[in-house]
C-alpha cells in the first residue's frame, strides 16, 4: 500500500530527484508548480517502482498525476498498477490528472469504462529555446522592435541572476507590481500570491531567478527550473510602465538559463485574455497538451439495479421496507465476523434507523458498489454485494442470509446467479471471493462456484474467469 508525504520544502530534493530528468515537458510535472500550488491541489507524494506518485485533490475528488520516472530502469505500470491498488482499498475510481500526450495509451487500453477529457485551458505553450534566445526571422520582427526600444530608452538596465541577497530588492517589485494589478479574477490574485511565495524559495539549487534592474531597481523578475529538456517558466513579472520589458526579459532569462534546454515551457494562460494574445505571439512550436482520465466502475453501464430471478429466489434492490430485517443483518456481530466486516469502523455520521439502506443506496448512486436483496416470497432474507471493483474488470463478491434462514442454500443460489449475471451480463472479466479458514459452510459454497486460487494465515481465496 502507498504510503504518502507532504509536498513541502524539506522533501525539494527528493522530488527533484525524479523532475530534474523528467521528459514530460509539462508544467505540473516540476517542484515548482507543485510548491507554488500546494495549498490549491494539497498534493502528496510517494514512491514506488522506481516512480514518483503524485495525489492531489481537485474539486473535492482525488485525482493522480501520471507517475514520473526516476531513470529507465523504473516500471511505470508498476507504479501505475500501486495506484489502482490503493484507489481499491479507499473505495474510489482512480483519476489521473495532466497525463501527457505521449503517454496517454499507456493508460486507455487498461480500463473498460473510462472518459477522457482534453480542455484547451489546461494546455501548455512551448517554444524552441533558441527561437526565444535569439528571436530570429521575420515572424519574431515584433519582438525584436519591442527590445530595441527598451533598449533604446533605458540602455542602463541589466538582467542578472537573482540571489538570496536580493531579498528587500524582490520585496519591493513584489509591492510595486500589486499596486498595478488591476485583474479581478479569484485565480488571477491567487496565482499572483503563490507566486510570491515560491520566490522566497530563491537561492536553492534547483530554482532559477533572474531580474531585468535597472537604476538599483527591479523592473521585471522571471522564475522556473530545468526538467528534462525543457526550461519551464513559472514566473514572469514585470512593472507596466516599462515598454518592451517583458519581450526583453523573456528573453534575457531564455539565454541565461535555457541555453542547454530544447525547449521552453512558459505554462498555461489560466483562461487570460491578454496572457493567451501574447503567448500565441511569440510563436509556440507546440501546445503541451494533457489528459484527465477518469476511471469508473461498470456499474456506470446502469440506470438502476436490475432485477435476476432463480428457481427460488428474486435478486433486487434494497428499499426502506426492508430497514427493519437489514438492519438485523448489518449489525449481527457473529455475521459480521464471519465476513470480516465491522461497521462500527465505517460508521459515517449517526446510526439511525435508515443509515444502513442509504448506505447500500449511495454505494450505487455513486456506482462503487451494488447490493442485492435476497428473497425469497418477497420476504428479505439476505443480501448479495458486488463491491471493490478494480475498474479493469473485476470485482468482489460476497454474501450474507439471517440466521433464521440459514440451511437451505439460499445463500448458494444467490451468490451463483449474481456471479453468472456479474460475469455475463454486466461485463466484468473476473470475480473474487473470500472467506475466513474456519467458515466452512462459506468455503462450501464458494467452491461450489468458484475456483480456489489461494490462502493465507486468514483467509481462502477464490476467482471465477471469463
Amino acid at each position: 500500500m502507498l504510503t504518502f508525504s507532504s509536498v513541502n520544502v524539506r522533501n525539494a530534493a527528493k522530488l527533484r530527484r525524479y523532475y530534474q530528468n523528467c521528459p514530460y515537458r509539462l508544467c505540473e510535472y516540476s517542484l515548482g508548480v507543485k510548491l507554488m500550488w500546494k495549498h490549491h491541489f494539497a498534493p502528496v507524494f510517494a514512491e514506488a517502482c522506481g516512480c514518483l506518485i503524485v495525489k492531489n485533490t481537485s474539486h473535492g475528488r482525488t485525482v493522480f498525476d501520471y507517475p514520473v520516472p526516476r531513470n529507465a530502469d523504473s516500471d511505470i505500470d508498476g507504479a501505475i498498477a500501486a495506484i489502482e491498488d490503493y484507489c481499491r482499498e479507499q473505495g474510489i475510481c482512480p483519476v489521473f490528472y495532466q497525463v501527457p500526450e505521449t503517454d496517454l495509451g499507456r493508460l486507455l487500453p487498461r480500463y473498460p469504462c473510462v472518459r477522457v477529457e482534453n480542455n484547451r485551458l489546461w494546455q501548455d505553450y512551448l517554444y524552441q529555446a533558441e527561437d526565444l534566445i535569439t528571436f530570429a526571422g521575420r515572424h519574431y520582427s515584433g519582438q525584436r522592435n519591442h527590445i530595441n526600444k527598451f533598449r533604446k530608452l533605458y540602455p542602463q538596465a541589466r538582467f542578472r541572476p537573482i540571489t538570496p541577497a536580493d531579498a528587500g530588492e524582490l520585496e519591493q517589485f513584489w509591492e510595486e507590481f500589486h499596486r498595478s494589478f488591476h485583474k479581478e479574477s479569484a485565480l488571477a490574485k491567487k496565482e499572483l500570491c503563490y507566486a510570491r511565495k515560491l520566490t522566497r524559495q530563491v537561492g536553492k539549487p534547483w530554482l532559477l531567478a533572474g531580474a531585468m534592474e535597472l537604476e538599483g531597481r527591479f523592473i521585471a523578475i522571471s522564475v522556473g527550473e530545468i526538467c528534462g529538456d525543457t526550461l519551464i517558466c513559472h514566473i514572469e513579472k514585470a512593472l507596466p510602465d516599462y515598454e518592451g520589458v517583458y519581450p526583453a526579459t523573456v528573453q534575457a532569462f531564455a539565454a541565461h538559463f535555457g541555453g542547454k534546454c530544447a525547449y521552453i515551457n512558459r505554462e498555461d494562460d489560466g483562461a487570460d485574455r491578454g496572457l493567451r494574445t501574447s503567448k500565441t505571439q511569440y510563436h509556440p512550436c507546440a501546445m503541451g497538451i494533457k489528459y484527465k482520465l477518469t476511471t469508473a466502475t461498470e456499474l456506470s453501464r446502469l440506470e438502476a439495479i436490475p432485477e435476476v430471478r432463480t428457481e427460488r429466489l428474486t435478486l433486487n434492490a434494497i428499499t426502506l421496507a426492508d430497514r427493519e430485517a437489514y438492519n438485523r443483518l448489518c449489525l449481527d456481530d457473529g455475521r459480521n465476523r464471519l465476513w470480516g466486516y465491522d461497521y462500527r469502523k465505517d460508521l459515517k455520521g449517526p446510526l439511525t434507523e435508515n443509515y444502513f439502506c442509504r448506505v447500500a443506496r449511495n454505494d450505487f448512486k455513486n456506482r462503487l458498489a451494488i447490493n442485492f436483496a435476497i428473497r425469497r416470497e418477497g420476504k428479505f432474507v439476505g443480501e448479495v454485494v458486488l463491491y471493490r471493483f478494480d475498474c479493469k474488470g473485476a470485482a468482489e463478491l460476497g454474501c450474507r442470509i439471517l440466521p433464521e434462514f440459514d440451511g437451505h442454500g439460499y445463500g448458494a443460489e444467490a451468490f451463483a446467479a449474481i456471479a453468472d449475471w456479474a460475469l455475463y451480463e454486466l461485463g466484468l472479466t473476473r470475480l473474487e471471493a473470500k472467506c475466513f479458514k474456519e467458515n466452512e459452510a462459506s468455503k462450501k459454497m464458494l467452491a461450489a462456484c468458484m475456483r480456489q486460487c489461494g490462502e493465507d494465515d486468514a483467509f481462502f481465496y477464490f476467482e471465477k474467469l471469463i
